[in-house]
């Protein structure tokens, strides 16, 4: 008598995380991929380098002077910091090894990838809004052609890209699934699911970028020069922070970053359906993937976060500088004159993009006030 087999239900579950099977071709990957981690950290470890030096080093001051008092007046910020980051990344890198081998190829995972492949543009993202680091943090060679473009100094600590600009995502995705349950399938939340976790991370990001940057700039790991007095706050001062500016326009990077990994229930992320277009890597719809995401992120850090803050440079508008310069072992970095103006004393730097990427033709003579809120009285002390 025949039987009527039944064939097993495809599923698309991934197989027991608990015990999940390593081929050769996964062994050889991630022995690669400890590889790569290797020669980076060889790399930074090389090339590391501390203090001013070269065309940032104002020769008239030696060792680090501080004319302003870190957080709590506690000066040990910096190594707190950056011993912090080298633990976080380990166990990011960790976490990463341990998640690619139980969900190997994930959306999640590639779009880590991205997050910190980005932070090449760094030092363009410094130069657009004023950012100048504190140069006793670990950083790259200031001569390096890319590196150069960073006000003072490249610092390491910058690699953590990915625990900023990824995470919003994760809280929004958690309060837009528990909207749509409580709502009916003919809301907005609904109708519109991209629209309103754009608008979940706008606000998650906008306080997450907030606190965190306000706290990093009063510990004295870097400062915004200049800003634009409207939107800012503690204006003048040397831990100014261009609130509604800088906390706005970095969500245009964490926004795509949680958009291209929006999936409805088990089908495809945004990404997925977006690399499925270009027709070339329709076979290998995972690279096809990394390629929509890497190219998104690019495109959204440099042209909405970096054009945004260029437009500022160009129009002339950030003219609250942070009095006063808190790293005098550096040349002031004064492109457009204003600190001179504010009686920061000098030398200044204007760095090397001074002409037509900053909308002007250098900097302008400019003679150093004694007058002004940089300026320091007889006695030493900063007026203001």
């Amino acid at each position: 008598m025949a039987v009527d087999t039944v064939p097993p239900p495809v599923t698309s579950e991934l197989p027991d995380p608990d015990r999940p099977p390593v081929s050769a071709k996964s062994a050889v990957g991630l022995s690669l991929l400890a590889c790569a981690v290797a020669l980076v950290f060889i790399f930074f470890a090389h090339n590391a380098r501390r203090g001013a030096q070269s065309r940032i080093a104002n020769p008239a001051v030696h060792g680090a002077p501080r004319p302003v008092t870190p957080l709590f007046g506690w000066t040990h910020w910096l190594g707190l910091e950056q011993v912090s980051t080298i633990v976080a990344m380990v166990v990011v890198v960790t976490v990463f090894v341990a998640m690619w081998r139980r969900h190997p190829k994930h959306p999640i995972l590639l779009m880590a990838i991205c997050c910190t492949a980005i932070v090449w543009q760094d030092p363009i993202m410094n130069w657009a809004p004023y950012a100048v680091y504190n140069p006793q943090l670990w950083h790259l060679p200031v001569t390096w052609p890319l590196v150069s473009l960073s006000p003072t100094v490249e610092p390491f600590v910058v690699i953590g890209y990915v625990m900023f600009y990824l995470v919003p995502f994760f809280p929004a995705r958690k309060i837009l699934r528990a909207l749509q349950r409580r709502r009916p399938f003919d809301s907005f939340v609904w109708r519109h699911p991209l629209i309103s976790l754009g608008l979940l991370i706008f606000v998650i990001g906008f306080v997450f970028d907030a606190i965190l940057e306000i706290g990093l700039i009063r510990t004295g790991m870097y400062i915004y020069s200049q800003v634009i007095p409207f939107g800012s706050i503690f204006a003048g001062k040397a831990y100014q922070f261009p609130l509604l500016w800088e906390s706005s326009l970095v969500t245009t990077v964490m926004i795509p970053a949680g958009v291209l990994l929006y999936r409805h229930e088990s089908g495809p992320t945004v990404a997925e359906k977006l690399a499925r277009r270009l027709r070339g890597l329709r076979v290998r719809p995972v690279l096809g993937t990394f390629i929509v995401m890497f190219l998104v992120m690019n495109g959204a850090y440099l042209f909405l976060y970096g054009g945004g803050f260029a437009v500022v440079r160009a129009s002339g508008a950030a003219t609250s500088v942070a009095c006063p310069f808190p790293y005098p072992e550096a040349k002031a970095y004064d492109p457009q004159g204003l600190y001179a103006k504010a009686g920061q004393p000098g030398p200044y730097s204007a760095g090397i993009w001074d002409r037509w990427e900053s909308g002007q033709s250098g900097r302008p003579p400019t003679a150093t006030s004694s007058t002004g809120p940089c300026a320091a009285d007889p006695e030493g002390a900063v007026r203001g």
